[in-house]
C-alpha cells in the first residue's frame, strides 16, 4: 500500500509512519495539481491511501468512485503539535480503511 501525504500537512508526519511506503507531495514533484487532477495521477501512480487535512475533500471529489481511501485528519491548525496526537490513530486507521472510504480522525 502506498500512502500519500497532501502537502499542507508537515514534513514530520513521513518520518513518523516509516513503517508505511509513504511520499509527500513534495516527493512526486505535485505541489502545483488541484485536488481532483491529484487525486487521479495519485491513482495512476499506485496509491491507495491520501492523507489530508482537507475536510471538504469528500464534497468537492467522488471519492467512492475513485478507488483511494482517504484520512482526513481533523486538526485545529496545521502544525505538528496537533497533529503528533493523533499517530497512533492514523496508524490504526490505515491497515483498515477501504478503497473510496473517508474516515476523520479527530
Amino acid at each position: 500500500m502506498k500512502i500519500l501525504l497532501d502537502e499542507n500537512l508537515p514534513i514530520k508526519l513521513k518520518f513518523r509512519l516509516q513503517e508505511f511506503e509513504i511520499y509527500t507531495v513534495q516527493d512526486m514533484k505535485w505541489d502545483s495539481y488541484k485536488n481532483g487532477d491529484l487525486i487521479k495521477t495519485a491513482i495512476q501512480h499506485d496509491f491507495t491511501i491520501l492523507i489530508t487535512s482537507d475536510k471538504n475533500i469528500a464534497y468537492k471529489q467522488n471519492l467512492a468512485n475513485l478507488g483511494i481511501g482517504t484520512v482526513v485528519l481533523n486538526v485545529k491548525l496545521l502544525k505538528w503539535q496537533y497533529i503528533e496526537p493523533m499517530l497512533s490513530k492514523i496508524r490504526t486507521t490505515i491497515p483498515i480503511i477501504a478503497l473510496g472510504q473517508v474516515i476523520l480522525i479527530d
